[in-house]
């Protein structure tokens, strides 16, 4: 229940509300004449805050929280990177689609032995695969593969 007091006087006013307890100075240069009893977000210490906004008892408190905050943002963005990157990953080699074919491209020829497409290139300059002219691609024949393992 609030106090009435003197206005020349620079005694202080309370109004206690049901959850918070606010305590008014009656001060005729300050810029703000509000005492909030809060507790740190970051450490966690009681402290008297003098807007309605402060978060942290004080200045080490708000740089520490900020430092933590956005650390937690670089682990984030790396974490959902990582996982797009994986779900790629695991979407490329489409190893069913490869075994049931009888004529691969060289992507496919490469992927079905595990080396490089450039590898493939090279066994078809050299004479060791033969591959036939498909539009723009190089079609290789499956048996061509399984035979350079016989």
């Amino acid at each position: 229940m609030p106090k009435s007091v003197d206005k020349n006087s620079g005694e202080m006013m309370h109004h206690i509300a049901p959850r918070c307890t606010i305590t008014l100075h009656k001060a005729p240069f300050m810029s703000s004449n509000l005492y909030i009893p809060k507790t740190c977000k970051h450490c966690g210490n009681a402290f008297t805050a003098r807007t309605t906004v402060t978060k942290y008892c004080g200045d080490t408190c708000a740089k520490k929280a900020y430092k933590a905050r956005k650390r937690q943002e670089k682990i984030q963005a790396t974490l959902t990177k990582n996982m797009e990157q994986q779900k790629e990953v695991v979407q490329v080699p489409n190893t069913n689609a490869v075994n049931n074919k009888d004529f691969l491209s060289v992507t496919e020829a490469s992927q079905l032995i595990g080396v490089s497409r450039w590898t493939i290139q090279r066994m078809i300059q050299q004479g060791r695969l033969k591959a036939v002219p498909f539009g723009r691609k190089r079609i290789i024949a499956r048996w061509q593969i399984e035979n350079l393992f016989n």
